[in-house]
């Protein structure tokens, strides 16, 4: 294990996985943020037939 060259493949593998797990959130953060925003959108408009 204190050998370079499996440690720096594996530190490498390690970033790799953290980078994608990162992109993942924030791809996962932004359409669950767009799926509230029309949710609301949809609950406002209900609320504003039910008014009428």
């Amino acid at each position: 294990m204190a050998a370079p060259g499996p440690y720096s493949g594996v530190s490498t593998l390690a970033f790799v996985a953290r980078a994608s797990a990162l992109t993942v959130g924030l791809v996962y953060g932004s359409f669950k943020l767009s799926y509230l925003k029309a949710k609301a959108k949809s609950q406002a408009k209900e609320e504003a037939k039910g008014h009428h």
